[in-house]
């Protein structure tokens, strides 16, 4: 028996019909380029995180070799960036690993509950996600103003998370321009930091590790993880341009090149950064520091050095929290236009051509999110996703391959295959056996909590998996 199609949540108009590679008349203009793919993809990685986990990423480790975090890092998201490409060119839709999930577990069954678990997460995690770029520059902004503190701070806060709503509130081709130009900023800066180590720069320095720093025990493996998470929070955002796949160009092509460019770029401009720091300022110094690179650059140029670069950091943070806005809106609107959020999520705006209504959620929803401390946002951020959403993935790649959702000649595919998943699975467990056991308590009861939801939903309106249809089909 054939199952019928879902019912309408909140009761939204089904999306149109769409062509063999899932796209739809109903879809926002493809406007993207593969300049702004890129720049959306590296705003998001190149915030604040690198600016200011520096000094937790040594602390976890106890010295320099914390840069182990960063390669280990840097790995696992090539990895995973694999995944995310093949699956960004096998469905290029805007909101994607919503339709990942769906698709490659059954739309009308077990997907159904995989696609509405991840519309819970970025309901919860996209405004914690945004929330840590602007509580970040919220953070280096004392630097500038010492006075900053309390309420004064999360003030700061909340108004760049309401301003940035204002700013997206627009068509995405201004949007395009504007991160691309704030890419090129971002960039430039990095480069400058890295540039003005390398006359002052010590290895002996660099690479002064303490007695047992490679000892192999529980206490390096503990710590060892905290920093590789740590590297995969500052290279998140690799995956950006998947939640906008719906308005890229040619989305096979160009979603798979933005991601697997992005990542190794990233990865070269935060070692350097590490290195150009630590063979500067000795690492028991920079571990203790709360602006670490602005001190940097206060030790080389004085005062002036360091206005100037905690200015640039400013603004690099600022951009990643707006284009983390971009990305996250998207998604209620793409869980809408499938019918399977309220109604209102699924409309664009009469003249942009954006999901105004969606926008607006996670714009207001990221400013309350702001009040919450940075450190327990990284952290719970990154369990949550790997234990739901980044190993679902993995495994949505081998369940589509076998779907032959596209003609394998015209899609992405991930050289090695399998190999890249297995190292993908490895690392994330990797991560969440060495992380704190609060943070995987309250990852598992957030999901516990959406398929609750999920149930009582799919139960009130007679759905998988209480369909009494199904129960005669059987």
């Amino acid at each position: 028996m054939t199952a019928a199609p879902p019912t309408n949540f909140g009761g939204t108009t089904p999306a149109g019909a769409r062509s063999s590679d899932g796209l739809s008349s109903n879809d926002p203009a493809r406007l993207i380029g593969f300049s702004g793919a890129l720049s959306a993809n590296l705003l998001n990685m190149i915030g604040i995180g690198p600016f200011i986990t520096i000094p937790l990423a040594l602390a976890a480790m106890g010295g320099p070799q914390a840069l182990l975090g960063w390669l280990l890092g840097a790995l696992l998201c090539l990895c995973d960036g694999f995944v995310w490409a093949e699956l960004g060119a096998t469905l290029p839709r805007s909101g994607g690993p919503f339709h990942y999930l769906r698709e490659a577990f059954g739309s009308a069954k077990l997907g159904r509950l995989f696609g509405f678990l991840y519309l819970w997460q970025t309901l919860l995690i996209g405004p914690m996600s945004i929330a840590s770029g602007t509580v970040g520059f919220a953070h280096y902004a004392t630097f500038l103003w010492p006075s900053l503190n309390g309420w004064s701070l999360a003030a700061l806060a909340v108004g760049l998370c309401l301003l940035n709503t204002v700013l997206l509130y627009r068509d995405v081709g201004s949007i395009q321009r504007l991160s691309v130009a704030i890419s090129i900023i971002v960039i430039g800066a990095c480069l400058w930091i890295i540039a003005s180590g390398v006359p002052s720069f010590s290895a002996a320095r660099a690479l002064d590790f303490p007695p047992g720093a490679f000892t192999l025990s529980h206490g390096f493996l503990m710590g060892l993880g905290a920093a590789t998470l740590i590297g995969v929070y500052d290279y998140g955002g690799y995956n950006n341009v998947c939640m906008l796949g719906g308005e890229v160009r040619e989305p096979r092509k160009l979603i798979p090149r933005a991601i697997l460019v992005s990542i190794p770029l990233v990865a070269l401009l935060y070692i350097g950064l590490n290195l150009a720091i630590l063979g500067v300022l000795p690492w028991q110094q920079a571990m203790k520091s709360q602006a670490v690179v602005a001190d940097f650059m206060s030790a080389i140029y004085g005062p002036i050095g360091g206005i100037t670069v905690a200015i640039l950091i400013l603004i690099a943070s600022w951009g990643s929290a707006l284009v983390m806005l971009l990305g996250y809106s998207r998604v209620p609107y793409a869980a809408a236009a499938e019918g399977e959020f309220f109604a209102p999520f699924a409309k664009l705006h009469p003249k942009g051509g954006f999901p105004a209504v969606s926008l607006l959620f996670m714009g207001i929803a990221s400013a309350i999110a702001s009040v919450v401390s940075l450190e327990n946002l990284i952290a719970v951020l990154i369990v949550v996703q790997i234990l739901f959403q980044y190993t679902a993935q993995c495994f949505a790649v081998v369940a589509l391959r076998r779907q032959k959702r596209a003609d394998a000649g015209s899609v992405f595919r991930m050289p090695l295959y399998p190999l890249p998943i297995v190292v993908t699975l490895i690392g994330w467990l990797f991560i969440v056996g060495t992380s704190r056991p609060i943070h995987i308590v309250a990852a598992f009861g957030m999901m516990a909590l959406g398929a609750i939801v999920f149930l009582a939903l799919a139960r009130r309106e007679s759905r998988w998996p209480f369909d009494p249809r199904l129960a005669v089909a059987a």
